[in-house]
């Protein structure tokens, strides 16, 4: 026959040990650090739609400058967006409200889209397509910014 036999004590603690504190990291910045050293072609722009960072396949993507001097510059004064029409007119004011950046950053949500831009390596033959993927960045409860991916979209069709 098993015999089994309990017993109940108090859970062994130390008390040399500190409460664990959370650490206290910004969030805008470690988004912005990594965003200034990527690979791929990000940035990030704060609640004045101003770049915070930019890697620098972004800046050579998008034809914004070096990537150490477009942080602090607004990010409409360097991005020539142009609309989907055989007309290519300079994106209105409603418009360049959605496009992802500005939206994921006004909406609190993840946004994405197509951007026509004048300029660039995406654009070494007149106009390029990139697509656009853009997070909210947080810090607490409050947007601070946004995060955006961009990826050259190629017009080029070949036949089969």
């Amino acid at each position: 026959m098993a015999h089994v036999e309990l017993s109940i004590s108090e859970p062994l603690v130390s008390q040399a040990r500190e409460p664990i504190e959370p650490l206290h990291v910004d969030n805008f910045q470690l988004w912005t650090d990594a965003a200034t050293v990527a690979l791929e072609p990000c940035l990030v722009i704060n609640q004045e739609l101003v770049i915070a960072a930019a890697s620098r396949s972004c800046c050579e993507l998008l034809g914004l400058g070096e990537p150490g001097k477009v942080a602090g510059h607004p990010l409409l004064d360097g991005l020539r967006l142009v609309d989907f029409t055989a007309q290519r007119g300079e994106l209105d004011e409603a418009e360049i409200d959605k496009i992802p950046p500005l939206l994921a950053l006004t909406s609190g949500r993840l946004a994405r889209g197509l951007l026509r831009v004048a300029g660039g390596a995406v654009a070494a033959h007149g106009d390029g397509t990139v697509d656009a993927i853009a997070t909210p960045v947080w810090t607490g409860k409050k947007v601070v910014g946004s995060l955006t991916f961009f990826a050259p979209i190629s017009t080029a069709f070949t036949s089969g």
